[in-house]
């Protein structure tokens, strides 16, 4: 089996380019994928609420941490569909569970994120 031949980079220049394939990421899946825009928006949202609302330093971190799950889940809910539509646009069983199991790690998250916020703020 042959490998990628970027694997054979090291060090900083291995960092460096990871760094930047991140960022494309994040740029592709702000400008392609619809629920990543919205989960942004509320992260934007949501994450300097947090530090305004009442609650001890570790809920404020596992409140935001909650919601930078969501955009994780989502990220890779995204490259999971982005992968199935590169194999067929076909409808198939398999594809059709692959994405509804990405869809419902994203809703699982979401749960998540309500779970965190509410037992975090009635404490």
């Amino acid at each position: 089996m042959e490998e990628s031949p970027f694997k054979g980079r090291t060090g900083l220049v291995r960092i460096w380019n990871a760094f930047h394939y991140s960022l494309a990421g994040l740029k592709a899946a702000y400008r392609h994928e619809d629920a990543f825009r919205q989960e942004i928006h509320l992260a934007l949202v949501l994450i300097p609420l947090a530090f305004f609302l009442p609650a001890s330093p570790l809920g404020r971190a596992l409140m935001i941490a909650s919601v930078l799950l969501v955009l994780v889940v989502e990220l890779l809910n995204s490259a999971i569909e982005a992968t199935v539509d590169r194999i067929s646009l076909d409808h198939h069983r398999l594809a059709k569970r692959a994405k509804d199991i990405g869809s419902a790690a994203v809703l699982i998250a979401l749960i998540n994120v309500a779970a965190v916020w509410l037992l975090v703020l009635l404490d």
